[in-house]
């Protein structure tokens, strides 16, 4: 078994605002932290991942084929493979919540 704290874990900057924090990876699955700063944006693309995930702290809007679709603390959310998508934070307040992705993201493009 593997442990990994997010304490241990050097968050990226991927954008402006934008930080990922690798944490834990399987076999057939891996997750990240991020976090956003209010008017942060996440660039549209799109990846072979199945990604769900989980807002903690702070609202989050993502852009889906032109529609929009706001997450807030206490929401989960799962965004088909290849499907590109973008984020924006509103609001005032950082955002903060975990992904996780199938298959395993084991080289992130920000490394």
């Amino acid at each position: 078994m593997d442990t990994n704290a997010l304490s241990d874990r050097e968050a990226t900057e991927v954008a402006d605002g934008v930080y990922l924090a690798q944490l834990a990876v399987g076999q057939r699955m891996s997750i990240q932290h991020f976090h956003i700063e209010p008017g942060a944006t996440v660039p549209e693309h799109s990846h072979e991942h199945e990604q769900t995930g989980f807002i903690y702290g702070g609202a989050l809007t993502f852009i889906v084929d032109g529609e929009e679709f706001t997450t807030e603390q206490g929401d989960s959310y799962a965004i088909p493979s290849d499907e590109p998508h973008a984020a924006e934070n509103r609001t005032g307040m950082p955002v903060r919540g975990i992904d996780i992705f199938s298959p395993p993201r084991l080289d992130v493009p920000w490394k």
